[in-house]
């Protein structure tokens, strides 16, 4: 197993340890909703409002974690493909070096920093790979299909016996993946590639 392959394997066991916590924080909170219940049943008021103080923090941290664990999943995923794809480079090699590191501290502020300035470095990888690969045809990986969206939302909708209304009004039609939007994304990756020359 490469060092590289390691970092990855700490990213994703990250990932898991921080949904592992949005469950603690999940539990938490219904245990003091629960305290928040029989507090307000004796007319304790001032506990009752410490425990719904409590019960909305731990909410909080729990959907806090979650996203963590989320983006780093997806950092670890784009890794992933390059490694694969033998693209990455010496400074996103040190990113993921130094954002594995973090995470054993468990240094969430420092994670964030590190993975805006890996992601940074991704899109100018993708700029400079769409380029050579001429593989930039107005959409990004990070887009999903719309009919893919609304198929999953009517099977969810089905599934719970719900109607779902999504009739746009007469003469609207949604801008998603239009054309215009395509050269307008177009239009940015090449600035950027011609920021990326003069440098």
């Amino acid at each position: 197993m490469s060092n590289m392959e390691k970092h990855l394997f700490n990213l994703k066991f990250a990932a898991k340890d921080l949904q592992r916590n949005a469950k603690k924080c999940d539990k938490m909170e219904k245990e003091e909703k629960t305290k928040l219940k029989k507090a307000i049943q004796k007319n304790n008021m001032e506990g009752a409002r410490i425990h719904a103080e409590n019960s909305i923090r731990q909410h909080n941290q729990s959907l806090n974690y979650l996203r963590m664990s989320s983006r780093i999943d997806a950092v670890a995923q784009r890794v992933q493909t390059a490694v694969t794809m033998k693209k990455v480079t010496k400074d996103m090699a040190g990113v993921v070096k130094s954002m594995d590191a973090a995470m054993r501290s468990m240094n969430l502020e420092k994670v964030t920093g590190l993975m805006d300035k890996f992601e940074r470095q991704f899109e100018d990888l993708d700029v400079q790979s769409a380029q050579m690969e001429d593989a930039m045809s107005g959409t990004t990986t990070l887009n999903v299909p719309t009919d893919q969206v609304d198929n999953l939302m009517h099977q969810v909708a089905d599934e719970a016996g719900l109607e779902l209304n999504m009739e746009l009004p007469q003469g609207q039609t949604s801008t998603i993946g239009t054309p215009s939007t395509a050269s307008e994304q177009q239009d940015e990756l090449s600035q950027r590639l011609a920021q990326l020359r003069q440098m």
